[in-house]
């Protein structure tokens, strides 16, 4: 070898040295580098497994809150249809409520003026009784032709009504 200029104790010497810092850079730091980087790609993979995870964590959760927010906003709505349906059956319950009793009274208005009525009517014929007999009275005490009958009953009555009146 000596031909091509290559020293065969050298060559031995550098490959015993290439191997001796080939094997400590393996050792040493191709090892823990390669640990390094081999932990480093899991927690890699680990926080991209979480984002993942926390990703469709977000999605389910918003969509269970539309979901809910949905149902909130029915039931809301459902609500508000209750509360109109119960005010109208209390507002005409009211009504009904207020109709009965403005029939009650004018039951009664219409009961006391017919009372009342019947009692003026019942008054007219006593006072109307009263003047007549009256009238007779005096007619049989005079005894008087027709026209002064007559003027003896209007007479008489206008006395009953002016005491009626006053």
């Amino acid at each position: 070898m000596d031909a091509l200029g290559i020293d065969l104790s050298r060559l031995l010497t550098f490959l015993v040295g290439f191997t001796i810092i080939a094997v400590f850079l393996r050792m040493f730091l191709y090892g823990p580098i390669t640990r390094m980087l081999d932990q480093r790609a899991d927690r890699i993979r680990d926080s991209l497994e979480a984002a993942e995870n926390a990703r469709a964590e977000a999605a389910s959760s918003a969509e269970r809150v539309e979901q809910e927010l949905a149902n909130a906003r029915r039931e809301g709505q459902e609500l508000i249809a209750e509360a109109r349906d119960a005010a109208s059956r209390l507002r005409d319950q009211e009504a009904e409520r207020t109709r009965a009793q403005v029939d009650e009274m004018l039951d009664r208005a219409r009961e006391e003026i017919r009372r009342e009525r019947a009692a003026a009517v019942e008054e007219v014929r006593r006072e109307f009784a009263g003047i007549a007999i009256l009238a007779a009275e005096r007619i049989v005490e005079q005894s008087l032709d027709e026209d002064a009958h007559r003027e003896l009953i209007d007479r008489v009555l206008e006395e009953g009504l002016d005491a009626r009146n006053n």
